[in-house]
């Protein structure tokens, strides 16, 4: 499985090329924005870098991994995951059952998408911190 930092480089390659349709269809719109909406909230970015690092994780294991995050909401990020393809749930018919998660292609194919947000925050990481810096000393004096 190959490091972030491979996967950065690789991706690099590919954002550089890409440039936005100049009309969009009204549904492909909406799509993407519900999309948008689901996943790039936190969890779900930190649920699909664990898995795509960790491979077939259990549930308990997947929330320790994630960190900082209740099993209320780790259960309904799951759950929304698998609603959307991006992920296979897998129940062991034991006692007490074992719950398994790993990412779909699906899901494997969204992680390469935002590896472009890793890609953006390497580059422009100090630049960042330059304008939170300056934001910060213009409340202070102001």
């Amino acid at each position: 499985m190959p490091h972030r930092s491979e996967k950065v480089s690789g991706a690099k390659a590919k954002t550089a090329k890409v440039t936005p349709p100049v009309v969009t269809d009204p549904k492909l719109e909406a799509l993407v924005r519900e999309i948008i909406e689901r996943v790039a909230d936190k969890w779900t970015m930190l649920v699909l870098e664990v898995l795509e690092e960790h491979g077939v994780v259990r549930f308990t294991r997947l929330g320790t991994l994630v960190g900082d995050i209740s099993q209320k909401m780790l259960t309904k990020t799951v759950r929304q995951m698998e609603r959307d393809g991006l992920i296979t749930r897998t129940v062991h018919p034991v006692i007490p059952p074992r719950v398994e998660y790993q990412l779909t292609e699906l899901g494997r194919s969204l992680g390469e998408a935002f590896c472009g947000v890793w890609i953006w925050a390497e580059r422009h990481g100090e630049e960042i911190a330059r304008a939170r810096e300056a934001f910060e000393d213009g409340r202070q004096t102001g």
